[in-house]
């Protein structure tokens, strides 16, 4: 996937080397925009392996509202883990349980998971339950019932509730769009702050699933994914595994298949959706900072 190579090249010759929350430190551009027709391919990378299962997954438990770990870690979904465990080293029943014993008692001890597995008010919270409002259920009626409007958007940047999150959110503000014919929907998505190496292949493919799944559901078809960058930023500990996957060539992009017959963005399931001929280089592993 070119589009994702050039911004790699892009931090890595032109980026700034700064300071960051977590202490690893970064190479950080400031604004950047790439887009993606999605007729053309799902825009899966291919340079590395990505989890595919886990990000739609994760896009699936988004959607129902849930901002607890335990429905994802029954699915050995592993991408939400790192921030209740770091909590909860902090607490006072930490016993010096790993991460995997954190996780099997989550899994095994549903009080348990809802003291320490919660993440606050997190995205599946605020597309579903902004003050009250369904973000989300606003933006599938507006889409079919008012295709041209420009109010077509979710927003998961709540001010009030920051600091009641594990983890503000990252892709905060998406807003969709249907071609004058209405027959396409494109999405745009801002991201204020980008892990290139770990989140952004995931955060790609994830919303051009959505844009995929709305489009289904509301009559038309998927076009382009925008993705435009607030702080798009290489840790310093991923540019060498940067730089190894920018010694690859690209292979040919996989295609999306879903159950034709789903008709509410509610009714998917991960049965309901397929990607064929998917081809990459090898898994690369990194650190999450935290």
């Amino acid at each position: 996937m070119k589009q994702y190579l050039d911004l790699c090249r892009h931090i890595l010759n032109t980026g700034e080397d700064r300071g960051d929350r977590t202490g690893t430190g970064t190479r950080s551009v400031f604004g950047y925009q790439m887009r993606m027709d999605l007729r053309e391919g799902f825009p899966l990378l291919t340079t590395k392996k990505v989890f595919f299962r886990g990000l739609a997954e994760e896009l699936l438990w988004i959607i129902s509202g849930n901002t607890n770990i335990r429905p994802l870690a029954e699915k050995n979904v592993r991408i939400w883990n790192d921030w209740p465990y770091a909590n909860y080293k902090k607490s006072s029943s930490y016993q010096g349980e790993t991460m995997e014993e954190f996780i099997e008692k989550i899994k095994a001890d549903e009080e348990f998971a809802k003291k320490y597995g919660n993440l606050g008010p997190v995205y599946g919270h605020q597309w579903r339950d902004f003050f009250g409002k369904d973000q989300l259920e606003e933006l599938v009626h507006g889409l079919k019932c008012d295709p041209f409007s420009r109010r077509h958007i979710i927003c998961a940047w709540n001010p009030a509730q920051i600091d009641e999150m594990a983890l503000p959110p990252c892709h905060a503000f998406i807003q969709f769009y249907v071609s004058a014919d209405k027959k396409y929907l494109s999405c745009q998505l801002y991201q204020r702050s980008a892990d290139v190496f770990l989140g952004v292949p995931f955060n790609i493919a994830s919303y051009a699933l959505l844009t995929h799944m709305l489009a289904q559901v509301c009559g038309y078809e998927a076009k382009e994914f925008v993705h435009t960058f607030g702080d798009a930023h290489i840790y310093m500990d991923h540019i060498s595994l940067i730089e190894e996957q920018l010694t690859r060539e690209p292979m040919p992009l996989c295609t999306l298949k879903l159950n034709p017959d789903i008709d509410s963005i509610y009714d998917f399931t991960y049965d309901d959706i397929h990607i064929e001929n998917y081809r990459s280089h090898e898994r690369i592993v990194g650190k999450v900072s935290v």
